[in-house]
């Protein structure tokens, strides 16, 4: 692992060094850095700025006059108007004890925010030291134009401050909580999907970086539960990367990982989190005791609250991912509040204590790249964000679970090509009802579209696949396989003339394409022309629809991160 260790001591504190000051009626930077200097290299630390220099007071060109003389002077001084240039200073105007409030919080945000000052580049120092990273073999930009797929981990490794008496003390930790964060390319909404750690799936071949540098390669396992894609022979996050990418076909851009201390440190930066019970608990395993209703927890009792499991449902893991996905909703909306965004201490407790939490990959290792994804991410409305547990059903020993396909393929499609799980904005209903428009229209008889297949799927012989279910199946005895494309594809594409487009329609109906795959040209093709169907990651198989359904399937685990509502049982 390429980890950093922390940085700067854990009693830093930025607001400490505004002080109040009687004679000005303001608040008033006073840099005292208490060491943390020292541990700055000289390459790195500001230049000073130069000390002024006083100069010593030239002589009078005329004797001083005796005291008399002196007094004299004053009095006529004062009554005889100045005859040098007039000052063109205004006084400057008393502080009212509102505008005092507004410059010290207005200061305080910008000496955590500004880079130019020596106190704001102590702070950076001190949340960059914070910050821990493993390098996966990825290293991609911290935001991107596109959709974004964040994989957020959340480890039951005991050991480490802040995590002791909690189950197997020295375990190399596991995949106890996992979430794919999806948000779609246009930021208006997104869904996490929650991924049962007892879920039997295959742990692909995967590699980790070394102390030395070198990468080890580590081979897969089949149908294995999918807490052990980390921790187990070594594996690292991006083994548990490329096993989520495997199971959902979605590229991941980035992965923040967090362990049990996480829940307790960030519940109480922002104040607490609200919950709700619909029954009394009193679970002695994970500890937590709290009588039916609403609570605002934090610390520890947040822990417990986000771990137990005997005490609801059915006992299961799926009942506590429930409650993880009604806790995480709430503090969400609390880190949201204005409350929260407004109050420089919260928000430097927020800072300090998520920088010391994450471990993540070297795209966001650094606070500017984890401030730029957290503007970016934060776009989106928490109405149309929602948190959906991957379904499955009872495997039948009894402790694990296994992936129920039916439901969780048609999830996934709707996940990867940007279909939302809750009603978005009017703006992009009716984009995507002009761009549904394509496939309005007549169709051409199967017998008469001409197509040439190419395959950009990564899977070995889907043209050929695809050209005989045409042509034995649908009847578009015209179609040709075109061998490999140039270069694999994410999603399918059909590029066609403008007089082909009935034989467009007639194909993307046949194969349940997108109105997004429909890559209309300009100018009308030769009547024998065909058109060009490249196949892309998208393709499951002859006869599956590539087009995601407009709605998710019905019966699936699901929470919506603006229902302040729901209450576990």
């Amino acid at each position: 692992m390429d980890a950093q260790g922390h940085g700067q001591a854990d009693d830093f504190d930025p607001a400490d060094q505004w002080v109040f000051d009687p004679n000005t009626g303001s608040y008033e930077l006073r840099l005292n850095p208490a060491g943390d200097p020292a541990d700055i290299s000289p390459q790195e630390r500001p230049a000073p700025r130069p000390r002024s220099r006083r100069r010593a007071p030239e002589p009078d060109p005329e004797p001083p006059p005796s005291r008399g003389r002196r007094r004299a002077a004053g009095k006529s001084e004062k009554a005889e108007k100045p005859t040098g240039p007039t000052s063109r200073r205004k006084p400057k105007p008393k502080k009212s004890k509102g505008k005092k409030v507004l410059y010290w919080t207005s200061g305080t945000l910008a000496f955590i925010l500004v880079g130019g000052s020596v106190a704001a580049y102590l702070v950076y120092q001190h949340l960059n030291g914070n910050i821990k990273k493993v390098d996966v073999g990825e290293n991609n930009a911290a935001v991107s134009d596109g959709p974004m797929n964040i994989l957020v981990i959340g480890t039951d490794k005991r050991d480490g401050k802040g995590n002791e008496g909690y189950g197997d003390a020295g375990s190399v930790g596991h995949a106890d909580t996992t979430l794919l964060f999806h948000v779609s390319e246009d930021r208006t909404n997104a869904t996490a999907l929650s991924i049962p750690r007892d879920m039997i799936t295959d742990v692909p071949e995967c590699s980790t970086k070394q102390e030395d540098g070198s990468r080890k390669k580590i081979s897969g396992d089949r149908e294995v539960r999918f807490n052990t894609s980390l921790g187990q022979k070594g594996r690292d996050p991006g083994c548990t990367w490329a096993t989520v990418e495997k199971l959902t076909g979605l590229e991941i851009d980035h992965f923040m990982m967090a362990d049990f201390n996480a829940v307790k440190t960030l519940s109480s930066a922002v104040g607490g989190v609200e919950v709700c019970l619909g029954k009394d608990i009193d679970d002695p395993k994970s500890h937590l005791k709290l009588s039916k209703g609403r609570h605002t927890i934090e610390g520890e009792d947040a822990l417990a609250f986000v771990r137990t499991r005997h005490s609801v449902g059915y006992e299961s893991d799926l009942d506590r991912i429930k409650l993880q996905q009604q806790f995480l909703s709430s503090m969400m909306r609390k880190m949201k509040s204005s409350g929260t965004l407004t109050s420089p201490t919260k928000m430097w407790d927020l800072a300090n204590s998520a920088t010391k939490a994450l471990t993540v990959d070297t795209g966001i290792g650094t606070v500017n790249k984890l401030k730029d994804l957290a503007l970016n991410l934060s776009k989106v409305d928490l109405k149309n964000v929602t948190f959906v547990t991957v379904p499955v059903y009872d495997n039948t020993d009894g402790a694990t679970v296994l992936l129920d396909k039916a439901k969780a393929e048609p999830l996934f499609a709707m996940v990867r090509q940007d279909v939302s799980l809750t009603e978005v904005k009017k703006k992009e209903k009716a984009d995507k009802a002009k761009q549904a428009a394509k496939l309005k229209g007549p169709k051409a008889d199967p017998a008469n579209v001409r197509v040439k297949v190419l395959n950009g799927s990564g899977q070995m012989g889907a043209a050929q696949e695809t050209v005989d279910w045409m042509q034995n199946i649908k009847g578009m005895i015209r179609s040709s396989n075109g061998g490999n494309a140039s270069a694999e594809l994410k999603k399918t594409t059909l590029e066609y003339a403008p007089n082909q487009a009935d034989q467009a329609r007639r194909l993307a109906d046949s194969m349940g394409l997108p109105a997004s795959a429909l890559k209309e040209g300009t100018e009308d093709a030769a009547p024998m022309a065909e058109m060009t169907l490249t196949l892309g990651a998208d393709f499951k198989g002859a006869g599956t629809p590539i087009s995601a359904p407009a709605k998710a399937p019905k019966d699936i685990q699901r929470v919506e991160a603006d229902d302040k509502s729901v209450c576990a049982k």
